[in-house]
C-alpha cells in the first residue's frame, strides 16, 4: 500500500460526502479541494483539514503532488472539460456520471487514460448498495440461474427533480435511469445491448424546465433476454422523501426481489411533520457509521489508486450506458425501437475488471 495525495473537484452534495469519506483515511496523505462557492469550500476545508483549499480547480490540476482526482461537478458540462484537463495532468480520475455529454467525449477520455496508463472510473454508486451486490452475487453463483429478465422502478422526488433538471437538460434516462442501466448491464454480462424502446410522459417539468417527467424503457440483449427500466423525478415530496426503488431479476432457475424504497425508517414530529431519514441514493452519515453506497465507492476508488487496481466501473461500460439511455432519448422522441450499434473493435468492449490497468502505476507529473 502506499498513500496518496488526492484533489476533490467540486465540494457539494456528492463531493462533500466523498471530501468526508477521504479525510482521515489512512490511504490519503493529503487531501486538496476545489470549490466555487467560497463559504460551501471554507465549510469543507474546516472539516476535513484539507492541505489547501482554492476555488480555481486548475490549481489542483496543475499540483504535482496530487496523484488522484475525484470530480464531483456541476454542471454535467463540466465532466469532459476537467477530465481532460485531470487525465492530461497524468491523474487519475473518477468522474461523477454522466462520464460526458457526447460519445466522442467519452472516447477521447478512455483513450487518453489508456495512453497515459491511468486509472479513470465512473461514480455507478449503486454496485456499492449491498442489496444490489447480492442481486449480482446471487447471478455469478448460479443462485438463480441464468437472468432472463429484469425490472427496476426507480423514483425520486420533485424537489430533487427541478435541482436536476433545472440545471441541464437531460433527461431521467441519463440522470436517473442510468445507475440502473449500469446496475442491469453489470449483471447480465457478457450480454451486449442491441435494441432500446423507451416512451416519456411529460405533463410537469415540460412547462418549467422542459424536461421529461419519467421514462420507461425495455432494453434487449443479444442473447434474447431483456430487462425494463422506469425512472421518475416528480413524487409529491412527503414520500419517497429522496429515492424509492423496487427490482425485479427472475433467472431460469429462481428469481430476487429487492425493496430499497426505504420505508424501513420513517420519523413523525409535529414541527416537520413526516420525514423518512436514511433515504438518500448517495447516502449519509448517521453518527459514526455511514448509511448508503457512496462512502464504500469512494473508499474502493482510493484502494485501487493506492494498489494500481482496475476500479470497479470501467470507462468502457460507461460508454455502453451511455449508448443506452441516448438511444432511449432518441426512441422516446420518435417513437419507434432503436438499434444499438455493434463495438467497431474489442478495444470498445469493456474490460474484465480484474484486468486492464492492473498494473498501473502512481506517478506524479
Amino acid at each position: 500500500m502506499k498513500q496518496i495525495s488526492i484533489g476533490i473537484i467540486g465540494t457539494g452534495w456528492c463531493g462533500g460526502i466523498r471530501a468526508d469519506s477521504c479525510a482521515g483515511n489512512p490511504y490519503v496523505s493529503e487531501l486538496h479541494l476545489a470549490e466555487i462557492k467560497e463559504p460551501r469550500l471554507k465549510e469543507v476545508a474546516d472539516r476535513t483539514r484539507a492541505a489547501t483549499a482554492t476555488s480555481d480547480y486548475r490549481v489542483l490540476v496543475e499540483n504535482q503532488t496530487i496523484d488522484a482526482v475525484i470530480i464531483s461537478t456541476t454542471p454535467e458540462t463540466t465532466h469532459y472539460p476537467i477530465a481532460r484537463e485531470c487525465l492530461t495532468a497524468g491523474k487519475h480520475v473518477f468522474l461523477e456520471k454522466p462520464i460526458a455529454l457526447e460519445l466522442s467525449e467519452a472516447d477521447e477520455l478512455i483513450a487518453l487514460a489508456h495512453s497515459k496508463k491511468l486509472l479513470f472510473t465512473i461514480g455507478y454508486s449503486q454496485r456499492f448498495n449491498p442489496k444490489f451486490a447480492y442481486v449480482k452475487r446471487s447471478i455469478e453463483e448460479g443462485t438463480i440461474g441464468q437472468p432472463i429478465s429484469a425490472l427496476v422502478s426507480r423514483h425520486i422526488t420533485r424537489n430533487l427533480g427541478n435541482k436536476i433538471g433545472g440545471r441541464i437538460k437531460l433527461s431521467p434516462a441519463a440522470m436517473e435511469a442510468t445507475h440502473d442501466i449500469d446496475f442491469l448491464l453489470w449483471c447480465f454480462a457478457p450480454r451486449r445491448p442491441v435494441r432500446v424502446y423507451a416512451h416519456e410522459v411529460r405533463k410537469i417539468m415540460q412547462s418549467t424546465h422542459g424536461v421529461p417527467d419519467c421514462v420507461w424503457m425495455i432494453v434487449a440483449l443479444d442473447d434474447g433476454s431483456a430487462f425494463t427500466v422506469g425512472a421518475g423525478w416528480v413524487l409529491p415530496p412527503a414520500y419517497p422523501n429522496f429515492s424509492s426503488t423496487w427490482v425485479e431479476m427472475v433467472g431460469t432457475e429462481g428469481a430476487i426481489m429487492v425493496d430499497d424504497s426505504h420505508r424501513d425508517v420513517s420519523l413523525n414530529t409535529m414541527k416537520r411533520g413526516i420525514e423518512l431519514p436514511i433515504s438518500t441514493m448517495p447516502g449519509e452519515k448517521v453518527g459514526h457509521v455511514y448509511a448508503g453506497p457512496m462512502e464504500a465507492e469512494t473508499i474502493h476508488f482510493l484502494e485501487c489508486v493506492s494498489w494500481g487496481r482496475q476500479p470497479l466501473v470501467t470507462p468502457e461500460h460507461a460508454r455502453i450506458v451511455m449508448q443506452v439511455y441516448q438511444a432511449a432519448d432518441q426512441s422516446a422522441a420518435e417513437g419507434r425501437p432503436v438499434e444499438i450499434p455493434p463495438p467497431k473493435s474489442s478495444a470498445d468492449l469493456p474490460r474484465p475488471e480484474t484486468d486492464s490497468i492492473k498494473k498501473a502505476t502512481i506517478h506524479r507529473t
